[in-house]
């Protein structure tokens, strides 16, 4: 199965409402194709400032654009139960008009929201251990009329979500997995399988990815899954950012973009996923990507 390659945008809800909106609403009319937002209860960086829900700030983007898809990217899976998340993704999914995209990872022992929440932080081997559970629920509850579900970490009794959502059989499903175990979860439950490197530079970040796609398709084969069958999306992020003052390397000139991007889409990749730019001044160089480099790599 060949997808071609989608192009979206992650955009962090570190600033005052109506300029967060509006930069929504630049990424929508750049032609980009989904707008991704992060699941945290405060910037888990330590920066100050504002930071948005991520399911109020959702819909609300949701109503303000009309034609990007919108993700979750991803949802922390210790900050909700997963059954009122089903219903949160089913009620963004109507509020959308059938754009939703489900992202869903295990989230991040270090964030201080758990500690902030005064909820358990649980470690890293129980995240992994809850994660099929939560995601056979969520997938269940958009897909069948009444849910009874037993299991070792949640008890439903005749759920229901009372209507179907707009997509069907539901919206698609991103799992976010770098380890070995979670790929084997993305194989089984995934639509799209959601990737990034925090390794030093883009050698060992293309080394580390090309790894995590061959541990993939042979956790697909496993299960008898077509590995051609799911999108591979990669979060391009940069670990020089921070010490540069928020400067993106592969903002710095559009054959920067160009050349990195190729080299991950080489890999096999289908989706990029790209910050939004810190840098005023590297808007310009984003704008050109969008309005020239963008239709010659989708084709």
């Amino acid at each position: 199965m060949a997808f071609q390659p989608r192009f979206s945008v992650l955009v962090l809800p570190t600033l005052p409402w109506p300029e967060l909106l509006r930069r929504c609403r630049r990424v929508e009319a750049l032609g980009f194709d989904a707008l991704c937002l992060a699941d945290h209860f405060t910037d888990w960086t330590g920066r100050t400032g504002p930071w948005y829900e991520m399911w109020t700030h959702l819909a609300a983007i949701a109503q303000a654009t009309s034609r990007i898809r919108i993700a979750t990217l991803v949802a922390q899976i210790p900050l909700r139960e997963p059954a009122m998340f089903a219903l949160q993704a089913l009620t963004a999914d109507h509020i959308s008009g059938g754009r939703l995209e489900i992202g869903l990872g295990t989230g991040l022992e270090v964030d201080p929201s758990y500690r902030m929440m005064g909820i358990e932080n649980w470690p890293a081997g129980q995240r992994v251990a809850r994660f099929p559970e939560y995601v056979e629920i969520v997938h269940r509850l958009l897909t069948e009329e009444v849910v009874t579900h037993q299991g070792r970490f949640h008890r439903l009794e005749g759920a229901t979500l009372g209507q179907r959502p707009i997509q069907a059989p539901r919206p698609p499903i991103t799992i976010a997995a770098l380890g070995p175990v979670m790929l084997r979860h993305a194989a089984r439950w995934a639509d799209t399988w959601n990737s990034l490197s925090f390794a030093r530079d883009s050698e060992a970040q293309l080394a580390e990815t090309r790894q995590r796609i061959a541990t993939l398709d042979a956790a697909c084969a496993a299960i008898g899954r077509d590995p051609a069958s799911l999108r591979r999306s990669y979060l391009m992020f940069d670990p020089t950012a921070r010490a540069g003052g928020g400067r993106i390397a592969y903002y710095e000139s559009e054959r920067a973009f160009r050349d990195m991007a190729g080299r991950v889409l080489a890999l096999g990749i289908t989706d990029i996923v790209l910050y939004h730019p810190i840098a005023e001044d590297q808007m310009a160089v984003f704008e050109r990507i969008a309005a020239t480099l963008l239709p010659m790599l989708r084709g």
